[in-house]
């Protein structure tokens, strides 16, 4: 896995930031991973996106990329716990980039991921993860199900299902995969940027392969990802039975700007952290009958 030299020689140092303790450099061990990728209107996702400088990955003319990416950590320096990424692939610039291009060029045109939602199931991974890095993390219900011959994860709250994301598990993780991702995140009206080093063995299916269920419930924090236009067919599927993963604690700010003042900080600012404690106990699972019913917006082929 490349690591940057600077991370590597913070190895057995310590750190503690807003009275988190880290010991450096801030990782994660033996996580399984389900990925899924569907394509979406460009236009669309591009009215998802904060400021003026990110702009939707395309992959043609017309159509960008929505990424769900489930991981279950079991080993972190803040202990166990779930996370549930809803992401659209962008481009960061003062224009839009060309299709397919940015994925030759990913550093010269800032390839990575715009976080629209990133609900997780334990209080003190919602105080560093967004308190730290600016990731839109927020509590609750989770599961991360491996069965015969699927992977599925389900994210409920105050009740409602947001959203049900499964997928069919290939065959065999054969590939050996070292790669650096970007996430950027909207937080006390600033974007954000960070990076995460990972590596593990990777089983993936991508076209007419591939094959996934997606489902979105009618919970407030989900409603603008169904006017994406998301394919029936999932543009890839893939899973890490374990990963290692590196995040680093350098990242990067920019001021979020608009055409007019806002009249209020966007999204939200640093009230919504500062009362937060360090509970490391993971909310409950959603119940086994699950939630009300959802949208279907992808299903098995």
């Amino acid at each position: 896995m490349f690591i940057p030299k600077r991370i590597k020689k913070q190895a057995g140092r310590y750190s503690r930031v807003d009275d988190i303790p880290y010991a450096l450099p801030v990782d994660s061990k033996g996580a399984p991973v389900m990925m899924a990728a569907f394509t979406v209107d460009a236009r669309r996702a591009a009215s998802l996106l904060p400021g003026n400088e990110l702009h939707p990955l395309r992959v043609t003319r017309d159509r960008s990329v929505l990424l769900i990416t489930v991981i279950d950590y079991h080993v972190t320096d803040i202990g166990a716990y779930i996370e549930f990424s809803i992401a659209l692939a962008c481009t960061h610039g003062l224009r839009p980039a060309p299709p397919l291009l940015p994925l030759l060029f990913s550093k010269r045109y800032g390839v990575g991921q715009y976080v629209v939602d990133l609900p997780v199931n334990t209080e003190v991974s919602v105080k560093g993860g967004k308190g730290i890095w600016g990731m839109p993390k927020h509590l609750a219900r989770l599961d991360f199900r491996v069965e015969d011959g699927t992977v599925s994860s389900r994210y409920v709250e105050g009740g409602q299902l947001a959203v049900h994301v499964g997928i069919e598990r290939p065959k065999r993780a054969w590939l050996p995969l070292r790669a650096a991702a970007v996430n950027y995140c909207a937080f006390r009206g600033l974007l954000m940027k960070s990076s995460i080093y990972f590596r593990g063995k990777f089983g993936f299916r991508l076209g007419r392969w591939a094959k996934a269920d997606l489902k979105l419930g009618d919970h407030p924090r989900v409603r603008p990802l169904k006017e994406l236009g998301i394919s029936d067919r999932p543009l890839f599927t893939g899973f890490f039975p374990s990963s290692s993963g590196v995040l680093d604690d350098h990242f990067e700010a920019w001021f979020l700007t608009q055409p007019s003042l806002p009249e209020s900080t966007y999204p939200e600012g640093l009230e919504s952290v500062v009362d937060l404690g360090q509970g490391q106990t993971p909310m409950p699972p959603p119940d086994a009958a699950g939630a009300p019913s959802a949208t279907v917006q992808g299903v098995w082929p």
